[in-house]
């Protein structure tokens, strides 16, 4: 009998992959929320983004995942938008 060195709670390639885009797309979102000139409208989306990531953190169905991606990419690319409508750099 062979046993596996990886724990019982390993992720999977897919989830793994997963888990790093929504990382990555955090990060985004954070960075590009940064370059929101007004602090309370900064703050503001800070606290929501996090609050949102937060909230959706123990969501474990792949395709309600990949649906919550879109989304958030959506918002990212409506914020991105905003800011070069806004002349922001």
């Amino acid at each position: 009998m062979v046993s596996s060195r990886l724990p019982a709670a390993a992720l999977t390639l897919k989830q793994f992959l997963q888990r790093q885009k929504v990382l990555g797309l955090y990060r985004n979102m954070m960075r590009t929320i940064r370059q929101v000139p007004d602090e309370g409208d900064r703050k503001y989306l800070r606290d929501w983004a996090r609050d949102e990531f937060k909230r959706n953190k123990s969501a474990t169905n792949q395709d309600a995942v990949r649906m919550m991606i879109t989304q958030a990419n959506m918002h990212l690319d409506e914020l991105k938008s905003s800011l070069a409508l806004a002349n922001v750099k």
